[in-house]
């Protein structure tokens, strides 16, 4: 391997390390630290002083940008910066383009299914005419030529003779997402909450931009369960709860028992077993190893969702045998998905599964 070694141009690196991507870091930062925006700022001013910019003249002049972009606003009761509406709307398409980013060969994205019937999105296969059909969907090129094997003396076109084109069709769906907010997602200097809230953002927007028929709801998990609203993403953060892995489940059938969409499905983002269950009115816990009352609990409720047609994909971002052996279980009986993921490609694997669940074939 050759490694070259050149003088650090401070010029050269400013012009590469440019507005855009200070924007980008900044969108990071805010998450990381739960919209705090001094404290954003703060670690943004450290990381370019750490790599020998004029991290003052740099600040000054980003912090400005961001003020006269109304990005951030000071607030009259605290009188402290925090982030506005156009901030959050950055955020969220920042964390879809950089989920998005490693997914490129996906295209856009679509929700489609394999299906017979009537959409704006023909394939080329094709099948018989059954009533029904819309003449619109007719081949007619292919339609002709079974009715000239008959002959062309006395051509006709009978029913028997007609292909329509096969098309696909979309189709609903809700979700609910997941989220373990317990101890363990920032421990040993490790963090799991910054991704996992990037992914949320990410899929919410996606939803909500290009499938707006589409119904998604978040829930946190630690102690307890508990539904939040979108807006609330960014400013997520976890603290020293145990993992009630129960309790989200519940939460999350009751949210899609309302639900009147095609499919319905849980994603789940945790890195720890389940830790805390409800029992008797009473939170029991137990952080060392797998309690088997705990276990069985949150197993039962597996099950309940299989029964509901609730499918549930499980992204573990930690690979302890014994965590790993315990989704196993619970993706077994609830007949779902379990993906492994380094924190790196987490936002890819849920989008590629979501957009992959959409797919059903109906005839």
């Amino acid at each position: 391997m050759r490694v070259a070694y050149i003088a650090f141009d401070e010029n050269e690196a400013r012009r590469r390390f440019n507005r855009k991507e200070l924007m980008k870091l900044w969108a990071y930062l805010l998450l990381k630290t739960s919209g705090d925006v001094p404290e954003a700022l703060e670690m943004l001013h450290e990381m370019l002083l750490r790599h020998g910019f004029d991290a003052d003249a740099m600040m000054a002049e980003f912090e400005q940008m961001l003020r006269d972009q109304k990005l951030i606003r000071t607030d009259e009761a605290t009188g402290v910066d925090v982030p506005t509406k156009k901030a959050e709307r950055f955020i969220r398409q920042d964390s879809l383009d950089q989920v998005f980013r490693d997914l490129r060969s996906l295209g856009a994205g679509d929700h489609r299914t394999p299906k017979a019937g009537h959409s704006n999105e023909r394939l080329s296969e094709t099948r018989p005419f059954s009533p029904g059909d819309l003449s619109s969907d007719i081949d007619f090129n292919l339609s002709i030529r079974n009715a000239l094997k008959r002959g062309i003396d006395e051509f006709s076109l009978d029913e028997d003779d007609l292909e329509v084109f096969e098309s696909e069709q979309h189709a609903s769906c809700a979700t609910v997402l997941m989220i373990d907010l317990s101890h363990s997602m920032t421990l040993y200097g490790e963090d799991r909450i910054t991704p996992a809230k990037r992914v949320a953002i990410a899929l919410a927007e996606l939803i909500q931009t290009k499938y707006p028929k589409d119904d998604i709801e978040v829930v946190t998990f630690g102690d307890d369960a508990e539904r939040v609203g979108l807006s609330r993403l960014p400013y997520l953060s976890n603290g020293p709860f145990h993992t009630n892995t129960r309790a989200g489940l519940q939460l999350a059938q009751r949210l899609l028992g309302r639900k009147k969409h095609t499919n319905k499905q849980i994603f789940m983002i945790t890195d720890g077993k389940p830790s805390a269950i409800f029992e008797q009115g009473r939170l029991y816990k137990n952080p060392f190893g797998l309690d088997p009352l705990i276990v069985n609990r949150t197993l039962e409720e597996a099950d309940h969702c299989r029964r509901r047609g609730i499918v549930i994909s499980t992204f573990m971002i930690a690979h302890d045998p014994v965590l790993v052996d315990f989704i196993d279980k619970l993706t077994r009986i609830n007949q779902g998905r379990a993906y492994y993921s380094a924190l790196d490609s987490l936002g890819g694997n849920i989008l590629v599964d979501y957009i992959r669940n959409r797919r059903k074939r109906v005839r």
